[in-house]
């Protein structure tokens, strides 16, 4: 069984192989997309009523928050860690400036206050009574880790299948074996030819998410793509695509943001570093894989 439902500015496609009745396993499909619907209205930087939106509106007090925005906030604090500061959820007033300020159903412009500086360092979680403090008013983009978080929470809710996939707009967690009883073949984007795959790969209780500049780009600025280097405020360009392959599809997006902007050869040594592995592009087509692919 397969539906498709529109969240997060994605078609979100589910296929289910399914033993259970047609009744039983489209329930748990739209239990599935219900994942997708919590972390939308939690995560959103495009919608003022979301609740990112809303703790962006309080500066310097505690504001007690939801799993669904504790998680990938958390996680995007952690890479930002990890990778000093060039993975950044405080970028969301720079992707605003740069074009990315537009909701994807109802049009509607964002235009949010911000301090001039920001950075990770301005957000204090406390992990133990679930609150976040912002020292600076700010905007946080939680766009690198918020699809995987739903298609995480989204899996979790299929658990019992002999196989499913969960692909949003590329990013995907396939499960198990399909139809044929064999792991699922995935195809990656061309970077250049939009209804082409360049690479097929097998996987199997595993995500895989790419990070790539082909797709949203600033129509007045050539120059300029969703993936932004937050000192530089630029788009790097040294990879054009970057899938990662994790346990995890939160893991797997996260990876895939910070391995484009770290370029190739940091970007290599990280996925080595970690054991994960990866596809990566650069803008000239030579295609590196990475960790035992």
């Amino acid at each position: 069984m397969k539906k498709t439902k529109l969240y997060m500015d994605t078609f979100v496609d589910i296929q289910v192989v399914s033993t259970k009745s047609k009744r039983e396993t489209e329930a748990k499909i739209d239990r599935a997309f219900k994942a997708f619907q919590h972390v939308e209205q939690a995560c959103s930087r495009f919608t003022p009523s979301s609740e990112l939106m809303q703790v962006c509106q309080s500066v310097g007090v505690p504001v007690k928050i939801s799993p669904f925005l504790f998680e990938p906030l958390f996680i995007a604090i952690e890479m930002a860690k990890l990778t000093k500061g060039l993975f950044d959820p405080t970028l969301g007033k720079v992707m605003e400036l740069n074009g990315f300020n537009r909701h994807y159903i109802s049009g509607q412009m964002m235009n949010s206050k911000s301090a001039d500086s920001v950075s990770y360092h301005d957000i204090e979680l406390d992990a133990f009574n679930h609150t976040v403090t912002l020292k600076k008013p700010l905007v946080i983009d939680l766009g690198a880790v918020a699809k995987g978080f739903a298609i995480d929470l989204a899996a979790n809710e299929l658990k019992e299948f002999t196989g499913f996939v969960i692909n949003a707009g590329g990013d995907l967690f396939a499960s198990g074996v399909g139809e044929n009883g064999e792991a699922w073949k995935i195809g990656i984007q061309h970077p250049y030819q939009k209804d082409s795959i360049i690479e097929t790969i097998e996987i199997s209780n595993e995500a895989i998410c790419t990070s790539g500049s082909y797709e949203r780009r600033n129509p007045s600025k050539s120059d300029l793509h969703h993936l932004v280097n937050p000192i530089t405020k630029c788009s790097p360009n040294e990879w054009i695509s970057c899938s990662v392959i994790a346990p995890f599809a939160m893991m797997a997006d996260a990876f895939s943001t910070a391995v484009f902007l770290l370029g190739v050869k940091k970007g290599k040594q990280l996925i080595e570093q970690l054991a994960l592995k990866g596809l990566l592009i650069t803008s000239e087509l030579e295609i590196n894989k990475v960790g035992g692919i």
